[in-house]
């Protein structure tokens, strides 16, 4: 039976918490900022459907 020993060291350890809560926080304003330009352009489309009618 093989024994495997997982070690990452401080600086590497640090780098990947950095790397996945830079990647969370981009994708949680990037989600922000599309779901607030989807709804403006639903907006603005239903407000040239009522001004046509």
């Amino acid at each position: 039976m093989t024994s495997h020993l997982l070690y990452i060291d401080p600086g590497t350890g640090s780098l990947f918490f950095q790397a996945i809560l830079s990647a969370i926080l981009t994708l949680s304003v990037f989600g922000s900022k599309l779901k607030v330009f989807v709804l403006h352009f639903i907006r603005t489309i239903k407000s040239r459907k009522g001004s046509k009618e």
